[in-house]
């Protein structure tokens, strides 16, 4: 190609640098992410969560996973059907379920069907459920949490929860 030596600028070099421009810009790029992609991102909270609530049954004959007072799945916001996971604080087991109403203001919380092995009445449970959002509302999203004596009478319930530290030795 002919040099060009009106303002200095050589053709062939020009073309070179845009081709190679074009290159890059037609290359994906796994590093970049753009902000839509970014502010599109899920992710995934605690929404709701039953702490140290006392197991009353376990009906491994009954139909229903998990039924939970009333009054208690409407304090916390827990659906009739929603899936649970359950903590055994006894025996360590964990596993995921689906919530039915029981009785209002009964304090029943009955593991029933196959569930049943996983807890005995008097064992202390952590039921929580879970909420996938976008992580733009993530930044004002507050879990409601509930919770409980040894009768399952709601003691206090709280949105937030304090700073762990360093326990002196």
């Amino acid at each position: 190609m002919a040099n060009l030596t009106s303002g200095s600028i050589c053709l062939e070099t020009e073309l070179k640098r845009v081709t190679t421009e074009l290159a890059f810009l037609k290359t994906p790029s796994t590093k970049n992410v753009s902000s839509e992609q970014e502010n599109s991102m899920q992710v995934t909270l605690l929404k709701s969560k039953l702490h140290r609530v006392t197991t009353t049954h376990s009906e491994l004959d009954y139909e229903g996973s998990c039924a939970i007072d009333g009054h208690l799945l409407d304090v916390a916001g827990i659906r009739e059907y929603e899936q649970i996971h359950i903590y055994n604080v006894n025996n360590g087991e964990r596993f995921t379920t689906y919530a039915i109403r029981a009785e209002e203001n009964s304090g029943i919380i009955s593991i029933n069907g196959a569930a049943a092995h996983k807890a005995n009445p008097k064992d202390l449970l952590i039921i929580a459920t879970y909420i996938a959002m976008e992580e733009s509302e993530a930044e004002d999203f507050k879990p409601k949490m509930v919770y409980f004596d040894a009768e399952n009478r709601i003691t206090h319930t709280r949105n937030t929860l304090p700073i762990q530290v360093k326990q002196a030795s």
